[in-house]
């Protein structure tokens, strides 16, 4: 009847009722949940990151120590950090996703089935010429570099590189000015290029070079597209560097040791290639797609396969981030998913086989103190393999769901449907 009545026999089963499900509670948390901060799980090592800083928030030094794991108390559940954290950034993606979705919707109108080519891109394509680079002198140009400074200055034709197959040891730059070119190969007999520097050679100023300047191939010029090339280097030195935006390869080896792959800035895809390296081998402030690519760990010690430098501090870096979609994770050594480069880092795994050596706690902060609040998004969402322990990742990554997910999951991410075209024939 009243709220004052009740019976102590009640009572005492109720509380039995609760102390049993809470010892179920205990038992499971203990078997299920990451190590405890006495028995955490760690992997300590340094890195050489010459020319390469960590986030502007987390001090410097040429090394990197790694204590990964710890007093991280278990998954936390997605979108239920406070003001300023995961779940403002999830918010904020799935309503970019939203509007883009909206704009794509309006441009189907134009009777292109579905593709709204930008205008500049439509005309360079429409008048496309094609020039053939072979080592033997039986093309137009025996080296690359030759066929490049043969391109006018602001060009607006799509510029067909036929590069016939061979190894090019040229250290090759696509300048700003020049648009529009295309480095086409065989992808059965793939050219090689490949360069010997690296971030320690010294310039003609007598200067190292650094990182940015240890590149065997710098793309800094709009619409580049490479299909069926390998760009090649060893050590810490850069295989490709990728500055110019709406850039796509086709079929690319990207091969190298640290740093092997500078996903400089801007927007870009990467379909069907393969990258390998050790340490920090996929780098940058780029906004990219990397659909169905192999992503190979070639150290026997420990790997870092992004170091993604998504920043408040750089302008525009604030937009960019890394999808990996359908893509495969191995290697030897161990290998973690990311480290933060950037205080908002920002690297979403989706539909990828992770290897057995995908380390238990998946990815690391570097020096940023404090990754669930600075916004660093690491996610992700229906991976799969030995290697995707999504209930043992450190605490402050994201497990998404499907709303979560859809920013990332297909080259809306990349704005492609306006410039992603597929290789010529």
């Amino acid at each position: 009847m009243g709220h004052n009545s009740y019976s102590p026999r009640v009572v005492n089963r109720a509380t039995v009722a609760v102390l049993a499900l809470l010892l179920a509670w205990f038992v499971s948390a203990a078997s299920s949940s990451p190590p405890s901060s006495n028995h955490v799980q760690q992997a300590s090592f340094a890195v050489n990151t010459a020319g390469k800083q960590p986030s502007p928030s987390g001090g410097g030094g040429s090394q990197a120590s790694f204590i990964v794991g710890g007093n991280d108390g278990g998954k936390l559940p997605p979108g239920s950090a406070g003001s300023g954290s995961f779940g403002e950034f999830i918010v904020e993606n799935v309503q970019s996703y939203n509007v883009n979705k909206q704009i794509y919707a309006a441009k189907v109108k134009n009777g292109t089935g579905g593709k709204a080519v930008d205008a500049e891109l439509s005309a360079a394509e429409a008048g496309a010429v094609r020039y053939v680079v072979s080592p033997d002198g039986k093309g137009k140009f025996r080296t690359i570099t030759e066929a490049i400074k043969a391109v006018p200055e602001k060009n607006k034709k799509r510029v067909i590189l036929d590069i016939r197959p061979g190894t090019y040891k040229e250290k090759v730059l696509v300048p700003y000015l020049k648009p529009f070119i295309t480095f086409l190969g065989n992808p059965k007999n793939p050219p090689v290029i490949m360069w010997n520097d690296t971030a320690a050679t010294h310039g003609k100023d007598g200067s190292p070079v650094g990182t940015v300047g240890s590149a065997t191939v710098a793309v800094e010029s709009d619409y580049f597209l490479a299909s069926g090339i390998i760009f090649r280097k060893g050590g810490q030195a850069v295989a490709l560097r990728v500055f110019g935006t709406k850039a796509a390869f086709y079929n690319c080896t990207i091969d190298g040791g640290q740093d092997t792959l500078y996903d400089h800035s801007g927007l870009h895809y990467f379909k069907s290639c393969v990258i390998q390296g050790s340490v920090d081998f996929i780098f940058g402030f780029g906004r990219s797609l990397y659909e169905d690519c192999a992503i190979v760990s070639v150290t026997k010690q420990v790997a870092v396969l992004t170091a993604q430098q998504r920043t408040k501090s750089i302008a525009g870096a604030i937009e960019s981030g890394f999808s990996f979609l359908r893509c495969r994770v191995s290697g030897a050594g161990q290998i973690y998913l990311g480290r933060a480069w950037g205080d908002s880092s920002r690297v979403v795994y989706s539909y990828t086989d992770m290897g057995k050596e995908v380390v238990p706690v998946g990815w690391d902060g570097w020096n940023i103190q404090a990754p669930e609040r600075s916004g660093v998004y690491y996610g992700e969402y229906r991976c799969s393999g030995p290697g995707a322990l999504a209930h043992k990742r450190i605490g402050w990554s994201l497990i998404l769901n499907d709303d979560q997910a859809k920013p990332f999951t297909g080259t809306h991410f990349v704005y492609g449907d306006s410039w992603i075209l597929p290789p010529p024939k």
